[in-house]
Formats: structure tokens, C-alpha cells, sequence
């Protein structure tokens, strides 16, 4: 029987995570223009800032999944193209510096939580996202941000696969081009998330 959404998102077990949704991706730092022109035409970033103080307020803990650079590039294993471009460019997301902050509309507040990593392309592989999650007693996600392409894909997969439920608002995920983003929500998400939007998250929290 499908679980009733209030109970899915309810507030004792579910948690907000964002991912890589920092200045260096999104932001004023951005390095992939196109990516940023393109959260900001959806309006990806307002609503995750919506749904993130909402949140707070119904009591719901917010994670921020980050991407942050060692200086030296330890932790980078160049095995996929991917990692090649970080590899010649390690400036653009390096720890300690503007572009490897969240983005101030999301905080992060006091009683946020942030999970850094330093190698790979996607949240849970090799960080304490998962006991960080489990310790809180999260079986519920709601994640927001980017890139539906790589980040994001890989947290719903992993999430999935370590037994958290999902609640993915649509309005707050983008990647380029958008109809590719598009297709991977309707024939890859779609099978492991339930689909929805931020009002309604917030409208069940309020």
C-alpha cells in the first residue's frame, strides 16, 4: 500500500538535504555558467531557500551535501573525465574559499548540518552522510539542488540503496540541458522517488 505523503515527509523522521548547492556551482562563483543561468531561470535556488527555512521551522533538520577541494588535491583520483576537469582547475571548489561556501540563501544556520567530501562525484560514497542521516533518525529525504546530470542522480540512487524513503521536489533540481534533465527524472527518478514539489512539502510541514 502507498505510504500517505504526510506520513512520508513527516517531520520526526525526515530530513532536508541539499547538494552541492554552493557558490562555486550555483552561485557567484559559479564555473558552469549555463548551470547557474539555469537554476536561476527556474528558480531553484528561492524555492530550496524556502523549503529549507520551512523546514527549520517544522522542526525538520537540514544537510548540506558539499563538494570541498583539498588545496593539494588529495582525495582526487583521476578516473573518469569528470574528475580530469577538477583535477586541472583544483581552484574551483577548494576548501577554504568563496566558491566552496553554500549559498547564503540556504545558510547554513546553527542547527544545520554540513557533510563535506573531497573525492568522487556523488554525497554518500566515502562520507558520513548516511550515520550522520541515521543518527538523527532520518528514513525520509528530501533532496534539492544539483546536478540531475551527475550529484543528484547519484544521491537518490545511493539513498535507495541504503533504504531512505524520497520526496523529491521538481522545482527545486535542475541540470543542463534541461531536456535531458527532464528525461532522467521521467524514466530513472521517477522509479525510486516519490515526485512532488516544495509547496506541497511545505503546505504538509504547515
Amino acid at each position: 500500500m502507498p505510504l500517505d505523503f504526510a506520513e512520508l515527509v513527516s517531520p520526526e523522521h525526515t530530513a532536508v538535504v541539499t547538494c552541492e548547492m554552493q557558490r562555486g556551482t550555483i552561485g557567484d562563483h559559479a564555473c558552469i555558467p549555463l548551470l547557474r543561468d539555469e537554476v536561476l531561470e527556474l528558480g531553484v535556488l528561492d524555492r530550496a531557500a524556502d523549503l529549507c527555512r520551512a523546514a527549520r521551522t517544522a522542526g525538520v533538520r537540514v544537510v548540506h551535501a558539499t563538494i570541498e577541494l583539498r588545496p593539494d588535491g588529495a582525495g582526487v583520483t583521476i578516473n573518469n573525465p569528470m574528475m580530469a576537469m577538477a583535477a586541472k582547475d583544483p581552484g574551483r571548489m577548494q576548501q577554504g574559499t568563496p566558491a566552496a561556501e553554500v549559498c547564503p540563501e540556504l545558510g547554513p544556520e546553527p542547527e544545520d548540518v554540513v557533510v563535506s567530501r573531497i573525492h568522487g562525484v556523488t554525497p554518500f560514497t566515502g562520507t558520513s552522510l548516511d550515520p550522520v542521516l541515521r543518527s538523527l533518525g532520518v528514513t525520509t529525504i528530501v533532496p534539492v539542488g544539483v546536478s540531475v546530470n551527475e550529484a543528484l542522480l547519484g544521491l537518490c540512487i545511493s539513498a535507495a540503496d541504503l533504504g531512505y524513503k524520497i520526496a523529491l521536489p521538481l522545482d527545486a533540481i535542475a541540470g543542463i540541458p534541461r531536456a535531458y534533465a527532464e528525461q532522467v527524472v521521467e524514466h530513472t527518478l521517477a522509479l525510486l522517488v516519490k515526485r512532488t514539489t516544495t509547496t506541497d512539502v511545505i503546505a504538509t510541514w504547515t
